[in-house]
């Protein structure tokens, strides 16, 4: 299976599902007809208004196309993909754990975020009357847009498998739909540290209409590696300096923490050999978490070879902008004649600077 992103931009949408949400809107509800066992026909639950966790805000009517599961097996794969959330990813953790998420009013109707930045502006006089007036001044804030993106997998559900489970009594598999949930929350994790950018609608200089990670963003701080962590060369002295080097990088450009620490998987047993002979028991690892401001060190599968992160956890760095956690949906295809499910989401990390370029992100490559 593979993870689709979809944009949807100012200019419209790129991709079979931006397409039908940016011509006919997306109503969840609609995309999850059910049968009724007692007379047969196919209903779907709408939204009406009002609180979401309020049963009355719901509606069920006839659905205007022929449904192919039960309610009680939309519970099942829904309980199975909740199963998988469970199983998140590091860096994508860390956001939610911090905080650092900027929660969508309605993500189906935003197809674009508008963000703002600030320039650095007004100084304090020093007076003994405190009549006398400063210099004017004031904040400039800057427009930006980032992108939507739909992150989805289809999966299929065999006709005859089905109809065994309903026979038989067998719990309905959900293989397919475990994996494809997988899919999407790899796909999330892989727009933080692969070196893919996506971009939509017109560019400006900076190309802030553009998806980055921590790894390509334009304004994140660089480090040399002189020599690769796991090389027979390197000391844990020299990975203690460039940590080091890291942090005061992030302090050269006015970010001065938290911190977390993310490493590739080829350093995570380097990591674990003692610091040196003369304090047996203690690891690089753990030498490197008595360094002031870092939170913890994290080893990221998708990461590549001989790149190390250093990320300052606070909004103005990076957040989490999320529209829908991950859900299930019938997807019909040529004309209605073929049935599908897929599972998607609408979240995206949104890596950020200020107007002076300064940012808290700190590359070692």
């Amino acid at each position: 299976m593979n993870a689709n992103v979809d944009l949807i931009g100012l200019n419209g949408g790129v991709g079979v599902l931006a397409d039908r949400i940016m011509n006919n809107g997306l109503n969840l509800g609609r995309m999850r007809p059910f049968v009724d066992e007692k007379d047969g026909n196919s209903y779907m639950t709408v939204y009406r208004g009002g609180s979401p966790n309020d049963e009355n805000s719901f509606n069920t009517i006839l659905a205007n196309t022929t449904a192919t599961l039960r309610r009680d097996e939309w519970k099942t794969l829904d309980q199975a993909l909740l199963d998988v959330s469970r199983y998140r990813l590091g860096g994508v953790q860390d956001l939610i754990d911090n905080g650092l998420v900027y929660n969508l009013g309605n993500a189906m109707g935003t197809t674009v975020l508008e963000w703002h930045d600030v320039s650095d502006a007004m100084e304090a006089d020093l007076t003994m009357d405190g009549v006398t007036r400063s210099a004017g001044d004031r904040v400039v804030f800057q427009h930006n847009y980032l992108p939507i993106p739909i992150i989805h997998v289809d999966y299929e559900i065999n006709a005859r498998v089905l109809a065994a489970s309903r026979s038989l009594g067998n719990p309905l598999d959900t293989t397919s739909v475990e994996r494809a949930g997988r899919k999407v929350l790899e796909k999330i994790e892989n727009m933080l540290f692969t070196n893919t950018t996506y971009s939509f609608g017109a560019q400006d200089s900076r190309s802030l209409n553009t998806i980055y990670s921590y790894v390509n963003h334009p304004d994140r701080n660089t480090v040399n590696l002189s020599i690769h962590w796991n090389h027979s060369a390197m000391t844990a002295a020299g990975i203690l300096q460039d940590v080091l080097e890291m942090k005061q990088a992030s302090i050269n450009d006015y970010h001065y923490g938290p911190w977390m620490l993310y490493i590739p998987t080829a350093y995570e047993t380097v990591l674990d050999d003692d610091y040196d002979t003369s304090t047996p028991g203690t690891t690089i690892r753990e030498r490197i978490l008595k360094i002031a401001g870092i939170r913890g060190i994290k080893v990221i599968d998708s990461l590549a070879a001989d790149n190390v992160l250093l990320v300052q956890m606070t909004p103005d760095v990076v957040r989490l902008v999320r529209g829908m956690d991950l859900q299930n949906v019938e997807w019909n295809t040529e004309g209605g004649m073929v049935t599908k499910y897929k599972v998607m989401a609408i979240q995206v990390p949104q890596i950020r600077s200020d107007q002076n370029l300064r940012s808290g992100v700190i590359h070692l490559a």
